[in-house]
C-alpha cells in the first residue's frame, strides 16, 4: 500500500511540472504565431464599429 502511494506521489510530482511546461510552450506558440492575427481582426472590427458610430453623429453643433 505504501509503495502504491509513493508511486502516485512521484507521478504527481512529474505530471504537474510537465503540464506547466506544456502550457507555457502552448502560450509562447500562441503569442508568437496567432496573436497578431487576432489583434488585426479585433482592431479592424473596432475601427468599423467606430465608423458606424460616427455615422450617426452630427458634424454641426446644435444652435
Amino acid at each position: 500500500m505504501y509503495a502504491a502511494s509513493s508511486a502516485f506521489t512521484a507521478l504527481i510530482w512529474w505530471l504537474v511540472p510537465l503540464a506547466g511546461v506544456i502550457g507555457a510552450l502552448g502560450y509562447v506558440i500562441w503569442i508568437s504565431q496567432f496573436k497578431r492575427k487576432f489583434e488585426k481582426g479585433t482592431s479592424r472590427s473596432v475601427n468599423q464599429f467606430e465608423r458606424f458610430q460616427n455615422s450617426f453623429r452630427n458634424d454641426e453643433p446644435e444652435k
